[in-house]
């Protein structure tokens, strides 16, 4: 969908409250008429939640999964929200609910659904730190703060499920920083994803704690920076980014609030990460799973550092400007489609020593695509017999057809891939990388470029990837002229 005309914080929360999460705003409106000091609600609670086959089956499930209750199994709803605690159980309800319905969609762009799970991912282990860093609270504060971390960032992952074309202009945008992406998204937007948080949290009552924390980032209660340094930390140990020196502090920050040493720290982050696991079995997000990775080490740090302060040698740059040039001479002497497309696999084959680059053309009235011309690193032609099949299977070259855009994969094993690589695919990539990219006339597409790199282990630089496309966007234009000059 288009949602280009949304240019104000209430639009959003409108369309994402009302319109697009309605299975999120039913479940938060019936849990908001439950007391968390009530008693009287709990069979209230539980006739409720026999309504809802999903929410039932998983509630037991987390109900006979929590270690330290030392009682028979759980098998009903009812016994399961005495045993677990009326707060506990809409928290469960709430947290199924929101991982159920964000991933509902599933013609997500292929980058848009990388960053809502991988922030998915984040949220609930920020819940789950923020729990474990309140041990001696009672069970509601330690409810609540688990709650308030992981609706943390609710509004950027319910726009990225919700935000339509707007969502996937920000995801495909080549951010030079984290403050760049931010300063692009509000632009784009018109509004914030904080803003946007705010505005879900009051609309859905969440989380008085969490209003406040979003509202009041300034207030330094033992709470607030309770949840800010258990969201800080599990973005972290997503993605490793700053100094290890600054990650050490914010260590050391959480082990004072905590009063125990950084190494106790550090054990306790781990057995939270193994109940983070069952816990998102119990829920169904058994996909989130491998998106929440241990603690970082000063070496991921580093290698970071590096990624960051690689700069692309300037033959490189060169060959690529000598490209781009030769694409638009071309049009003043050739409407030769099979010219252009030649010309584009050598010059990216030399440029970037791909193994092999290949052009494959959607035939069979779109049904599958095969190999029309196909180079080695050399940019030499070599005889091609790829045919992959598109109407029978959701695979990656299908999405990356009908989302127009591109998938790099230097690991087709990781979970964002698993649907998506068919056995053809898999024959295909074989042990190595590899990255498609949508080729397009006046915007329709008429196949893809096919690019590997055939060593075990070896991976496609993410700045080469964005210069191929870069300069496969050159192509296209190319193509769009000479078709209606």
């Amino acid at each position: 969908m288009n949602y280009r005309g949304l240019q104000t914080t209430e639009q959003w929360i409108e369309l994402i409250a009302n319109s697009e999460l309605p299975a999120i705003t039913s479940t938060a409106k019936m849990l908001d008429k439950f007391a968390n000091d009530d008693k009287s609600s709990l069979p209230k609670l539980s006739e409720a939640i026999l309504h809802d086959q999903g929410l039932s089956s998983c509630l037991l499930k987390v109900a006979n999964n929590i270690q330290h209750i030392s009682i028979n199994k759980v098998t009903t709803v009812s016994r399961a929200t005495v045993v677990l605690g009326i707060q506990t159980v809409k928290n469960i309800c709430l947290t199924v609910k929101l991982v159920s319905s964000l991933l509902a969609t599933k013609t997500l762009d292929i980058n848009v659904y990388e960053k809502l799970t991988q922030l998915m991912a984040n949220s609930f282990y920020a819940g789950m730190l923020a729990k474990m860093m309140v041990p001696t609270y009672s069970d509601e504060v330690q409810e609540e703060v688990y709650l308030a971390a992981m609706l943390y960032r609710i509004g950027e992952s319910a726009f990225w499920s919700a935000g339509g074309d707007v969502a996937k202009k920000l995801a495909n945008y080549q951010a030079k920083s984290s403050q760049d992406f931010k300063q692009y998204c509000q632009q784009e937007m018109g509004t914030s994803f904080t803003e946007l948080s705010k505005g879900l949290a009051s609309t859905w009552n969440l989380s008085d704690l969490l209003i406040k924390a979003l509202d009041q980032p300034t207030n330094r209660t033992d709470e607030v920076k309770i949840i800010y340094f258990a969201d800080k930390l599990s973005a972290i140990i997503a993605k490793p980014e700053g100094s290890g020196a600054d990650y050490q502090r914010l260590l050391a920050d959480i082990a004072d609030i905590m009063n125990i040493s950084v190494r106790q720290l550090t054990v306790r982050v781990d057995h939270t990460r193994e109940q983070a696991d069952k816990l998102l079995s119990s829920y169904g997000a058994e996909i989130l799973i491998p998106l929440i990775k241990s603690l970082p080490a000063s070496k991921d740090f580093e290698a970071q550092s590096d990624i960051a302060s690689t700069t692309e040698p300037a033959s490189k740059d060169k060959a690529l400007l000598a490209g781009f040039i030769k694409l638009t001479n071309l049009m003043k002497t050739s409407k030769d489609l099979n010219e252009y497309l030649q010309l584009a696999l050598e010059n990216i084959a030399l440029t970037f020593a791909f193994d092999r680059s290949s052009f494959l053309l959607l035939v069979d009235e779109r049904a599958s695509v095969k190999s029309r011309l196909v180079v080695n690193n050399n940019g030499q032609s070599e005889a091609g017999k790829i045919n992959i099949d598109l109407k029978n299977s959701d695979n990656v070259i299908a999405r990356v057809i009908s989302t127009d855009t591109a998938a790099l994969i230097n690991d087709h094993q990781e979970v964002r891939w698993r649907d998506l690589i068919t056995q053809q695919i898999s024959d295909l990539i074989t042990h190595g990388a590899i990255a498609f990219v949508p080729v397009k006339i006046a915007g329709k597409a008429i196949g893809v470029i096919c690019l590997q790199l055939l060593t075990p282990k070896q991976k496609i630089a993410t700045q080469d990837f964005q210069q191929v496309c870069s300069f496969i966007d050159h192509l296209n234009m190319c193509l769009t002229m000479i078709k209606y000059r």
